[in-house]
């Protein structure tokens, strides 16, 4: 009777386990695996193990062919029997179970078989099943190993993210909630708007190639994000006469009939093929990139942002609107105005839901943190476990 197998991670336990817990538990698993083989001999279980897979495969490749009364069935049942004491012959002396080979040798040893006979072989085998069973025990073990691993390293990298949310909740616990946030609010506000109305009156007056050309000089500004048009629209509107229109009128154009379009421009077909496909990008093409967002990020983040939105707001606005941005960049190193207060003030007024407020308040967010850097760090250490996988 072969040994008996027992999966450590089975149950309902397994299921309960946190990642760390199903790491050591998967670790263990592989370890007695390998204590089983080393206590049954080693490589000497290896051996007998693909003694017992080369018998077995054997039997299952001939049972249909080597059993019943015809010719073929007979010449199948000879190659079996030839190829089966071949292999028997070949085994060494001091192979574990080898008297098990023997034994399946002498259940086909006959002049002709039924499948009753390959039944009776692979039972007279099941003395060495248990050598095969030791590996499939370690190479599951292994698999199990390499999971568990893979889940481990994906916990820790929601720690990561969990506790980046948690600092973040506890720097903005130290926010003075009652700070005059709107003394910073209303000039970006104010500047905002302006800028939104500039750019809606520089987007109807000015030429679609014009327009291109500032998308095209925001590739080199990381803080005025625009969206660059396709190529082939962007060389349309650069080559083309039609690149002279305003982007709203290209828009108006494209929803003509040929014959009427055909009195505004050189190809109808063109501009219909250039420009209505891409009807969604142009109306996107709008003031976002040069607005500055609410909350603001830190007085270097502002300083910068307004320091790349400069040169395109001077273009696209007059100069009231440039002031207004000016203006509020100073607001980033002016002592008595006190930025970083108000601007950590903003973020918490914006980003705390009253949930988190209330588990800032009675302290679950630090124990929450403290938690989960504990948690990280015995992840990292048995991560850092070379494990043969």
């Amino acid at each position: 009777m072969s040994e008996r197998v027992h999966h450590s991670d089975a149950g309902s336990d397994a299921a309960e386990r946190t990642p760390l817990e199903a790491l050591e538990a998967a670790r263990e698993r592989f370890e007695r695996a390998e204590e089983r083989i080393e206590d049954h001999g080693g490589e000497a279980v290896a051996n007998a193990a693909e003694a017992y897979r080369d018998a077995t495969g054997m039997l299952d490749d001939y049972v249909d062919r080597a059993t019943g009364t015809g010719r073929e069935n007979f010449k199948a049942y000879v190659e079996l029997e030839g190829k089966f004491d071949s292999l028997v012959t070949s085994l060494p002396d001091d192979l574990k179970g080898r008297e098990a080979f023997e034994e399946a040798l002498e259940r086909i040893d006959k002049r002709r078989l039924s499948e009753s006979d390959f039944e009776r072989a692979h039972d007279a085998l099941e003395p060495a099943a248990q050598y095969a069973s030791l590996l499939d025990e370690r190479e599951a073990a292994r698999e199990a190993l390499d999971d568990a691993r893979t889940a481990a390293a994906k916990r820790r990298r929601r720690l990561d993210d969990e506790i980046e949310d948690r600092e973040r909740l506890l720097e903005l616990a130290t926010a003075d909630l009652d700070a005059p946030v709107e003394t910073l609010r209303d000039p970006i506000d104010a500047y905002n708007d302006a800028i939104e109305t500039a750019f809606e009156e520089f987007r109807l007056e000015t030429a679609a190639r014009e327009v291109f050309a500032l998308l095209d000089r925001s590739r080199w500004y990381p803080f005025v994000p625009y969206e660059q048009p396709p190529a082939d629209l962007a060389g349309y509107v650069r080559e083309d006469p039609a690149g002279e229109y305003t982007i709203p009128e290209l828009l108006e154009y494209a929803n003509y009939s040929r014959s009427k379009l055909s009195h505004y421009v050189e190809s109808a077909d063109e501009l219909k093929r250039k420009v209505a496909t891409q009807q969604t990008f142009l109306d996107g093409i709008d003031a976002e990139p040069l607005t500055i967002e609410w909350p603001p990020g830190d007085a270097g983040v502002l300083q910068r942002k307004a320091r790349e939105v400069r040169p395109f707001v001077s273009r696209v606005a007059d100069e009231d609107t440039v002031a207004q941005l000016r203006s509020i960049r100073r607001l980033t190193t002016d002592p008595g105005f006190e930025y970083d207060r108000l601007q950590t003030a903003a973020q918490a007024v914006d980003q705390l839901t009253p949930a988190e407020r209330d588990r800032l308040a009675d302290g679950q967010v630090a124990a929450e943190l403290e938690a989960r850097r504990t948690e990280r760090d015995r992840l990292e250490d048995a991560l850092e476990v070379e494990d043969p996988i």
